[in-house]
C-alpha cells in the first residue's frame, strides 16, 4: 500500500518519463472525462498542459513559501501587455523535460508536435513592449528574482489579420475560446477598484486636513495566475493578470419588471474594462475607457502589493526595502498618484514622508521616441473619473514646479515645458513627466535612445535630474529565442560548448572559434537550410506559393509604421522586378522577400503599406520573367509563433528604421542570435549590435540622427532625391500610374502624396540610394555562402549582450536591489 502511494504521489510531480506518461492519462479521463473514443486533439493538449501544471504548482507553491519565510524583497513588474505567446513548448523547456514528454506521448501514441499546434497564441500585446515584458519575466524566475508580473486579462488580444484581397482585416482574437490551461482563477484575491465620485476634505478636531474620496463607482477585479518557470533551477514566480468583473449582482427590480437588458447593463459595462487590448496607434487618443484599464491595472496591483507587504511589516518607512515598481511605459504610471493617494488617504502620513516612500519605491521605462506617442490625459478627463488622482498630480506639480525655480533659475518657458500639467485651454496631464517626477530611476532602452532622451525630448529633466536617468538596452530570453524556436542550432552549439550559454549567453562567443571550421559551418548551412524550407512549406500552404529555400530569405517582422520603413523595403522589391523586367538574364542573386506584421486598425497609411505589398507581389510572383529569381510574400497574423518559424529560416534581417525613432528594437537581436545577418540604420540597438558583432560583419547604412536633424534644418526636399534616381523614380512612377493597382492611379495616391507632397517625414527617399548600394552588397555577399555563413555565426557568437538575463540583471544591480533566491528542490 506505501509502495501504490508513493507511485501516486510522484504521478503529479515527477519528472520521469513513466510519471508524465501515467499522469496525462489520468487527467485524460479523471479531469476531462474523455477515453479513446471520444478525445479530441484539444482534450489531448489540455491532458498534457494540466500535467505540466501539476508540477509547476508544486514548485510554485514551495519558491512562494520560501520567498516569505526569508521576508524577501519583492520586484512588482507592471505592464498592460504580455505577448506571451505559446506556453507549452516554453514550459516544457524551462523545466527541461520536452523530450521527456514527447517521448511519452509517442508511448501513447500521440504526436507532440500535433498536440502543441493546438494553442492559440496569448496576444495580449502589440508587439515589441510586451514581448519584452513576456522575455522579462522569463528571465527574473531563471536569475531567481522574486519577481510577479501584473497586467490585464484581456478576453480579446490583439487582433486577428486576415489579409483579404491585399487589404488587412481585423477579427477578433478569440484566444480564450476554448478555455487556458495555463492560469488559475483566484476568486478569493479579488480587490475593488473605484471610479468617479468626488473628493471630501474633512478637518481634525487637531487641525489636520484629511482627504477622502466618496460616492465612487466600484468594479471588482478578480486575480488569475500564470506561473512562470525559471530554467532548469526549481523556481517559478507568476504572472498575475486582472480580470474585471461587477462588483454587484443584477438589478432584480429591473428584472422582475420585465427590463432584463438594463437589469445586466451595469454588469457589462464594468466587465468592459478587460474585454479587449487597445491596439496601438501612430498617435496617443485619449480615451476614457484606456484610462479606466490604466488605472484598473493600477489599482488592483497597487492593494495586491500593499496586503502582501502589511503581512509581515506594518512600517511603510520599510516600503521602499521591501517593493520595488517598475512602470513599463507610461501606461502604468499612475502607480505614482495611487501610492500616494494610499499612504495620505489610508495611513495618514504627512505628505513629505508619503512623497519620499513613493520616489523610492517607483521605477519608469520609456519606450519611445515620438514625443506625438507619450500618454497627454485631458484633466477634463481625469476630474471626472479620478478626482482625487487629479488633486494629487496638482500638488505634485506645484511642489515640483517650485523646486524647478529653486533649482534651475525663474525660467517661465522652462518651468511650462516641465510641468506635469499643461496650461491653455484644454490642459493635459503628461505621464512621461509625471513618471519622471515620481520615479526614483529612468531608464530609456538602447544606448541611444537613452542618450536621445537625455539630449532632446527630457532635455530640462536630465539637467535637473543628472543621476536620474540611466539606460538599460532590451534583450531577449534565449530560452524561447534560440533553444526553443531553434532546436537543431542550439544542440549545435551544446555540442560544442556545453549548455551553460542557456542561462549566460556571453558563453556563446566560444562558438567564433568554430565560424573558421568548415564542418561547422557545413552544418550550420544544413540547419539554417531545412528551416528554410520548413518555412516555404508553411508560405505554400497559407499563401498558395511556392518559395525555393536556397533563395536569400530576406525578411522584415514588426508592427507596420511609417517610422519603421516597410515602404522602402517594398519600392526595393520593385527596384530588383524592374531590372528583371529589363534583363531577364541579369545575373541577379535569386531573394524571396517576406514581411509580416500588423497596422493598427486606425492607421490609414500603415494599412495601406500592406496593400501595397500585397499588390507589388501579385505582380512580381505571377510574373514569369522574374519569378524565378524574386518573389515577394506577406504572410497574414504575424504572432509569436509565427516569429518563431520566421527567424530561425532568415538569411537577412531587415531593420531599417528612420534613425532616431527606434527605441530599441529586439527583433534585430533575435534574428542575429539565430544566425542571420542585419541590414539597417543606425537607430536603436542596432548601434550595440553593430559595436559587437563588428562594422563587417553587419550592413549599415543611411543617414544617421543627427544627419536627419541638419537636413530637416537645411530644408528637405525630397523631389530632389527622386528626380535624381533613375530607379527610384521609376518605382514611385509605377505606383502612382497605377501599375501595381490595374491602372488604379487613386488606390496608392496618400503614399505618393506622402512622399513627394507632404514632406517624406521619415525620409524615405533620402535613404532609398544607400540602402539599395547596401542591398547589392549584400547579394554580392550572398553569392558567396561560405563566406555568408561565416559572418552569420560570428552574429550569433557575438549577441550574448542582448541576453535578457543581462537587462534584468542591470535592472536589480541599479535600481531593483532585491537578493537572489535559491530554492532547492
Amino acid at each position: 500500500m506505501s509502495k501504490e502511494k508513493t507511485i501516486n504521489k510522484s504521478i503529479r510531480s515527477g519528472m520521469d518519463k513513466d510519471s508524465l506518461r501515467e499522469d496525462i492519462k489520468q487527467h485524460l479521463r479523471h479531469t476531462l472525462a474523455k477515453d479513446e473514443y471520444s478525445t479530441t486533439k484539444w482534450d489531448q493538449y489540455q491532458s498534457v498542459a494540466l500535467t505540466i501544471m501539476d508540477r509547476l504548482n508544486d514548485r510554485l507553491l514551495k519558491t512562494q513559501q520560501h520567498y516569505y519565510e526569508v521576508n524577501a524583497k519583492r520586484v512588482y513588474y507592471l505592464s498592460m501587455e504580455y505577448l506571451i505567446g505559446r506556453l507549452l513548448d516554453n514550459m516544457l523547456v524551462n523545466l527541461n523535460v520536452r523530450d521527456l514528454v514527447a517521448e511519452a506521448l509517442g508511448e501513447l501514441d500521440l504526436s507532440y508536435e500535433d498536440i502543441r499546434d493546438q494553442e492559440w497564441d496569448a496576444g495580449l500585446g502589440n508587439g515589441g513592449l510586451g514581448r519584452l515584458a513576456a522575455c522579462f519575466l522569463d528571465s527574473m524566475a531563471t536569475l531567481g528574482i522574486p519577481a510577479i508580473g501584473h497586467g490585464i486579462r484581456y478576453d480579446y488580444g490583439i487582433f486577428y489579420q486576415k489579409i483579404q484581397d491585399g487589404y488587412q482585416i481585423e477579427r477578433p482574437d478569440l484566444w480564450l475560446k476554448y478555455g487556458n490551461p495555463w492560469d488559475t482563477v483566484r476568486p478569493k484575491v479579488q480587490y475593488p477598484v473605484e471610479f468617479y465620485g468626488n473628493q471630501n476634505i474633512v478637518k481634525t478636531s487637531k487641525g489636520d486636513t484629511h482627504y477622502s474620496w466618496e460616492n465612487t463607482h466600484r468594479v471588482k477585479a478578480v486575480a488569475y495566475d500564470t506561473p512562470i518557470p525559471g530554467y532548469d533551477n526549481g523556481i517559478v514566480n507568476y504572472l498575475r493578470l486582472w480580470k474585471a468583473e461587477s462588483s454587484s449582482a443584477i438589478d432584480l427590480k429591473s428584472f422582475n419588471q420585465g427590463q432584463y437588458i438594463d437589469a445586466v447593463r451595469d454588469n457589462q459595462l464594468e466587465q468592459n474594462i478587460s474585454r479587449v487590448l487597445y491596439p496601438n496607434d501612430k498617435v496617443f487618443v485619449g480615451q476614457e475607457l484606456r484610462l479606466k484599464q490604466e488605472y484598473f491595472l493600477v489599482s488592483a496591483s497597487m492593494q495586491d502589493i500593499i496586503r502582501r507587504f502589511k503581512k509581515q511589516s506594518s512600517d511603510f518607512t520599510k516600503f521602499p526595502e521591501k517593493v520595488s515598481i517598475q512602470c513599463n511605459d507610461t501606461h502604468p504610471n499612475l502607480a505614482i498618484p495611487e501610492l500616494m493617494r494610499y499612504l495620505l488617504d489610508e495611513e495618514h502620513m504627512d505628505w513629505d514622508k508619503a512623497w519620499d516612500i513613493t520616489v523610492e519605491t517607483m521605477a519608469y521605462t520609456n519606450h519611445t521616441l515620438l514625443p506625438e506617442a507619450l500618454e497627454k490625459w485631458p484633466v477634463s478627463l481625469l476630474r471626472n473619473l479620478l478626482p482625487r488622482h487629479l488633486n494629487i498630480i496638482y500638488e505634485i506639480n506645484r511642489r515640483f514646479l517650485n523646486k524647478v525655480k529653486v533649482d534651475l533659475g525663474d525660467d517661465k518657458a522652462r518651468q511650462s515645458r516641465m510641468s506635469i500639467v499643461s496650461e491653455g485651454e484644454h490642459p493635459v496631464v503628461h505621464m512621461a513627466h509625471l513618471g519622471i517626477v515620481g520615479a526614483r530611476k529612468v531608464n530609456g532602452v538602447a544606448a541611444m535612445h537613452s542618450r536621445l532622451l537625455k539630449e532632446s525630448m527630457f532635455k530640462d529633466f536630465a539637467e535637473m535630474y543628472q543621476d536620474k536617468f540611466t539606460n538599460k538596452t532590451n534583450g531577449i530570453t534565449p530560452r524561447r529565442w534560440l533553444k526553443q524556436c531553434n532546436p537543431e542550432f542550439s544542440d549545435l552549439i551544446s555540442d560544442k560548448i556545453g549548455d551553460d550559454w542557456i542561462t549566460n549567453l556571453d558563453e556563446l562567443k566560444k562558438i567564433n572559434e568554430y565560424a573558421d571550421d568548415e564542418k561547422f559551418r557545413e552544418k550550420f548551412a544544413e540547419i539554417k537550410l531545412e528551416n528554410k524550407k520548413r518555412l516555404a512549406e508553411y508560405i505554400q500552404e497559407h499563401n498558395d506559393l511556392e518559395v525555393e529555400p536556397t533563395s536569400m530569405f530576406d525578411i522584415q517582422i514588426k508592427r507596420i509604421h511609417e517610422y519603421k520603413r516597410q515602404l522602402m523595403a517594398a519600392l526595393h522589391v520593385v527596384t530588383l522586378y524592374n531590372r528583371l523586367k529589363e534583363n531577364p538574364d541579369l545575373d541577379i542573386t535569386p531573394r524571396t522577400v517576406i514581411f509580416a506584421g500588423k497596422a493598427a486598425p486606425g492607421y490609414t497609411m500603415a494599412k495601406l503599406h500592406i496593400k501595397l505589398i500585397n499588390s507589388i507581389a501579385e505582380v512580381v510572383n505571377n510574373d514569369p520573367e522574374v519569378n524565378q529569381k524574386l518573389k515577394c510574400v506577406f504572410l497574414q497574423n504575424y504572432s509569436v509563433t509565427l516569429a518563431e518559424k520566421l527567424i530561425p529560416a532568415a538569411n537577412l534581417s531587415e531593420q531599417i528604421s528612420t534613425a532616431g525613432m527606434e527605441a530599441s528594437g529586439t527583433g534585430n537581436m533575435k534574428f542575429a542570435l539565430n544566425g542571420a545577418l542585419t541590414i539597417g540604420t543606425l537607430d536603436g540597438a542596432n548601434v550595440e549590435i553593430k559595436e559587437e558583432v563588428g562594422d563587417e560583419n553587419i550592413f549599415i547604412f543611411g543617414l544617421e540622427e543627427e544627419e536627419i536633424d541638419q537636413l530637416r534644418l537645411e530644408g528637405y526636399n525630397p523631389w530632389d532625391y527622386y528626380n535624381a534616381n533613375k530607379e527610384l523614380k521609376q518605382a514611385v512612377d509605377q505606383i502612382r500610374d497605377g501599375y501595381f493597382s490595374d491602372g488604379d492611379k487613386s488606390l496608392f495616391e496618400p503614399i505618393i502624396n506622402a512622399l513627394l507632397h507632404e514632406g517624406d517625414y521619415f525620409m524615405v527617399m533620402a535613404d532609398f540610394e544607400a540602402y539599395v548600394n547596401k542591398q547589392e552588397e549584400v547579394s554580392a555577399l550572398f553569392k558567396d555562402q561560405d563566406e555568408w555563413n561565416r559572418k552569420a555565426i560570428i552574429n550569433a557568437a557575438n549577441i550574448g549582450k542582448f541576453s535578457s538575463d543581462r537587462t534584468i540583471n542591470d535592472y536589480n544591480d541599479e535600481i531593483w536591489q532585491a537578493d537572489k533566491i535559491e530554492v532547492k528542490e
